[in-house]
């Protein structure tokens, strides 16, 4: 037993927190499509702040592993424009 609560694989919402611009929502995108080869086109939803200064993108993936997880998480948090990952 490996001690995981998630059976793989499985859907899992990725969510990217930063500016609310088009131009971070395709960065988000490509950084997630670095690591699953066939996203689905409805994958990713984008919600803006109040304000419209910053946006939440959220790309549901169908996660094969914890491995692939951290490695999507640990590129996005390398991102410069990345406020905050969940």
């Amino acid at each position: 037993m490996n001690g995981d609560i998630l059976e793989f694989p499985c859907d899992w919402p990725v969510k990217a927190f930063g500016p609310g611009t088009e131009a971070f929502e395709l960065a988000v995108v490509a950084i997630v499509r670095r690591h699953v080869s066939d996203l689905n086109e409805n994958a990713v939803s984008t919600r803006p702040s109040r304000a419209g200064k910053y946006s939440a993108v959220t790309v549901t993936i169908q996660a094969e592993s914890r491995a692939q997880l951290e490695a999507i998480y640990t590129d996005l948090r390398a991102h410069p424009d990345v406020v905050m990952v969940l």
